[in-house]
């Protein structure tokens, strides 16, 4: 009887320097100076400002700020044309913002429709731009691969200013500036940068070129741009981006300022829906509750409802936005709902060979909403270990799809090895390492799917790469307690390529129950300490766990704060069970 293609293995392991078995401090204050350590930082990390990486050195950033300069002093009317995800809407509010603090006369803005328009400053974007009168189009999160459309521009006799982060392709777009720290010849040494990220930077440099030339006095004071860090910290985290020292300080210092309460009423709104408290907020508050509620206006309608929550200065605007945000997001969750089970449904149904399912994954269903495409490529990619496109239906006898990868594939560079050896097959694409999207003809779907498999064959062999989960060590008994667990929530940022602490040990369960369908909710009792009391857990999408969730176990997981009903208590989340044997 087939049952199905086997879920791919996990392995977990503990990092290197733990293997002679040295206990982990128990203090907590220890405790976190250890993770940080073991995690290349120093044990009492400062990231403060002083600590960035100098705007100078970012290629291209002097031009640029040259340009924006020169629009201020003649009062030249700027367009900004930014990304319908949540990078780009909190990159554009920060150029609108930014620019009008800076002195800006006139500055507007532009979310393309990824239903009308696709991704970046294509041709069609540009005819939709010029009514507006433009002196200059200043482009946020997207560009880099838009020849097309900054050449319609300076058709039009309009210049464009390019501010992206995504990886280049073999040619580059005329414009009268770019800003990447991907493009070639850049040395800033932070890679990682997201696009609100590089929107930060130019503005710091308008900053320095307008203060050289004199433009801030008594009518015109010069701006504390740190004050927009807020929207910095939600579009980095929003857009998992490797958190690397840079962008560490970056979103650090966004959170402190929300926590204190001088944030943007926008972001401040978006935490109050999702029950988020502002003055504990983590990042990782940002990344799963504030900034689903933001990419949902993308996804499902318009993002300029996002950027405009984020713009407004009237609280009671920004919470009626953000509830209508909120209420798009609980539509969302019900489309992908439907649309998941129907992909997990053609895995399942794919013809199996000896070597299992393709090494890349291609899923198309009738009427998949495109605004959701990539969290089903992301759900696959996860429950499966292979890179995945998801595919929905762009009109015309054209398909639009979402892409999501493993460690260990470019997702960009696979796409573009099909694009090399089948010429024609695809329309545009564009992206990272880990996400890209492309729009290729319906009837090329076949043919495109083949040869995506066999790229990630040629990429990763004939085996998945194996998901490995990295524990910093087993967990006194006396350690899980709330102090713990709220310095860990608070500690970090933790993100991308600075994860957030995992652990593992063994435990007794003593309950045990299913929640939501899918989630495995148990209460367990730590092994090896006398009068230790029980502890809770949950484990997000483990609920096929169930049967292996009794007697002893072998946990991996996360020390975490469960608040219920103003009590706040210790909480294991799982990421791995293993019944002990």
């Amino acid at each position: 009887m087939r049952t199905g293609p086997q879920l791919p293995e996990v392995r977990l392991c503990r990092r290197a320097d733990l293997a002679n078995g040295v206990p982990l401090p128990t203090r907590p204050a220890e405790l976190l100076g250890h993770l940080y350590r073991a995690r290349g930082a120093a044990a009492e990390p400062a990231l403060s400002l002083t600590g960035m990486h100098q705007a100078a050195e970012l290629g291209g950033i002097d031009l640029a700020a040259d340009l924006l300069a020169a629009q201020l002093q003649t009062g030249g009317h700027i367009l900004v044309v930014g990304d319908y995800d949540a990078d780009g809407a909190t990159g554009s509010a920060l150029a609108v913002r930014g620019l009008r603090a800076l002195g800006a006369a006139r500055v507007s803005y532009l979310i393309p429709s990824r239903f009308d328009f696709g991704y970046g400053l294509s041709p069609a974007v540009v005819e939709a731009a010029l009514p507006r009168a433009p002196d200059l189009i200043l482009t946020v999160d997207n560009g880099i691969a838009s020849v097309a459309g900054v050449a319609r521009a300076a058709q039009a006799g309009v210049p464009v200013i390019v501010t992206d982060h995504h990886l280049p392709g073999p040619e580059l777009p005329g414009a009268a500036a770019i800003v990447n720290p991907n493009q070639a010849g850049c040395t800033f040494p932070s890679k990682h940068l997201a696009g609100v990220g590089v929107m930060f930077y130019l503005l710091a440099a308008l900053r320095s070129r307008l203060r050289g030339l004199g433009w801030f006095g008594p009518g015109r004071p010069e701006p504390n741009l740190a004050a927009l860090l807020d929207l910095v910290a939600l579009g980095t985290v929003a857009d998992v981006v490797a958190l690397d020292e840079n962008n560490r300080i970056l979103v650090e210092q966004g959170l402190q300022r929300i926590r204190a309460g001088r944030c943007c009423p926008g972001v401040r709104a978006l935490l109050a829906v999702a029950g988020r408290d502002p003055t504990r907020v983590t990042a990782q508050d940002l990344g799963f509750y504030a900034g689903p509620r933001l990419n949902a206006a993308g996804r499902l309608t318009d993002m300029a409802m996002g950027v405009e929550c984020l713009l407004t200065d009237d609280p009671d605007l920004a919470l009626d936005l953000a509830r209508r945000l909120d209420g798009l997001n609980r539509e969302r969750r019900d489309i992908e709902g439907g649309m998941r089970e129907e992909a997990q449904a053609m895995v399942e149904a794919l013809s199996l060979d000896a070597t299992g399912l393709p090494a890349g994954l291609c899923l198309f269903g009738e009427g998949w909403h495109q605004g959701v495409t990539g969290i089903v490529a992301a759900r696959i990619r996860e429950r499966y270990q292979r890179p995945t496109i998801a595919f929905g239906d762009a009109g015309g006898g054209r398909l639009r799809g979402s892409a999501r990868s493993v460690d260990g594939a470019n997702i960009r560079d696979l796409i573009d090895a099909v694009d090399k050896t089948h010429p024609g097959l695809i329309e545009r694409f564009g992206g990272h390492a880990m996400a890209a999207g492309l729009t290729l003809p319906c009837a090329h779907l076949d043919t495109f799917s083949t040869a995506f498999a066999a790229a990630a064959l040629a990429e990763l062999g004939d085996r998945p790469p194996v998901r490995e989960l990295v524990s910093d060590g087993e967990l006194a008994p006396a350690s899980l307690n709330l102090e713990t667990a709220e310095l860990l929530r608070s500690a970090g940022p933790w993100g991308k390529g600075f994860p957030e602490p995992l652990f593992d040990g063994l435990f007794e369960v003593l309950e045990r129950r299913l929640v939501g369908g899918t989630h495995l909710r148990l209460r367990l009792r730590p092994v090896g300490e006398d009068g230790t009391g029980p502890i809770e857990a949950i484990g997000f999408r483990l609920g096929e766990a169930l049967e292996d969730a009794q007697g002893l176990v072998h946990l991996a997981y996360r020390l975490d704060v469960n608040e219920y009903r103003g009590q706040r208590n210790p909480q294991l989340v799982l990421e791995y069970l293993q019944r002990a044997r």
